[in-house]
């Protein structure tokens, strides 16, 4: 089974479990959750991010605009999800 295909099934199950169910999964991964969420204590996304910054601002990467950004999204959400 694929990756793509056990984070759909596993999206699919925490949108239809009970609450005690998606309780018990969180209480199961809280710690893992709660770093993820802490992106700003990552010394090396938060080095990325400034060099990104960095390329922008000198000019060496023009970045996107935000109608390309939700175009980009759009694209990816209907690609997966069908809508």
């Amino acid at each position: 089974m694929s990756i793509l295909t056990i984070r759909e099934k596993l999206y699919d199950y925490i949108r239809v479990a009970d609450d005690k169910k998606v309780k018990a999964i969180y209480m199961m991964l809280e710690d893992e959750i709660e770093q993820t969420n802490e992106w700003w204590k990552d010394p090396q996304f938060t080095k990325e991010l400034d060099n990104r910054l960095e390329a922008m601002e000198l000019g060496k990467d023009k970045g996107i605009s935000i109608e390309e950004l939700e175009k980009s999204v759009d694209l990816l959400r209907k690609k997966h999800h069908g809508k």
